[in-house]
């Protein structure tokens, strides 16, 4: 269930290794996530790090961050559901600071997309109720290089819920 597409890279300029790297931590975060393991989806954050999951939750500083994935993430290990994540855009505001727009879909484990039920729908608002759990997410993650490494420094998480996002086709 691994996506792997070069994503469009803007801002300033710096070596394709970067953007490659990006995309690799990407990647390492659907695999912790899809395996739930807290320990090594921790290790992508900073310290100082700030995130805000999907429902609002805000988690300031690494402890809080660790405190909720380690209650959080281990459970999901047998869900029928995980998720995808697709660098869908690399902005390098700095050579060592990044945003990055991911797209996040709700998979099966046996690789069938929940948000497909939207695709192409003349009201897709209408099918939310009754499909909560193909709700895809819309993740940014501001990244910071440190000593070599990408991590997490702040990470906004949002559900998509908008009907013309929902409709759209991937």
């Amino acid at each position: 269930m691994t996506v792997s597409t070069t994503p469009p890279v803007t801002g300033v300029e710096v070596p394709q290794e970067d953007a490659d790297a990006i995309t690799a931590f990407v990647a390492e975060v659907q695999r912790a996530q899809q395996a739930a393991l807290a320990e090594e989806f921790l290790t992508g954050f900073r310290p100082d790090a700030l995130w805000t999951t999907a429902h609002g939750r805000r988690l300031i500083g690494f402890d809080t961050i660790a405190d909720f994935t380690r209650k959080v993430l281990p459970p999901t290990a047998d869900s029928d559901i995980t998720a995808t994540y697709e660098v869908e855009h690399i902005l390098f505001i700095r050579e060592d600071i990044a945003a990055v727009k991911i797209r996040q879909r709700p998979v099966t484990r046996d690789g069938r997309f929940l948000d497909e039920v939207f695709h192409g729908h003349p009201d897709p608002s209408a099918l939310v109720e009754a499909h909560p759990d193909g709700l895809p997410g819309s993740p940014l993650y501001i990244l910071a290089k440190d000593g070599g490494v990408w991590r997490i420094a702040a990470a906004q998480n949002t559900v998509v819920v908008d009907p013309g996002s929902l409709a759209a086709a991937p």
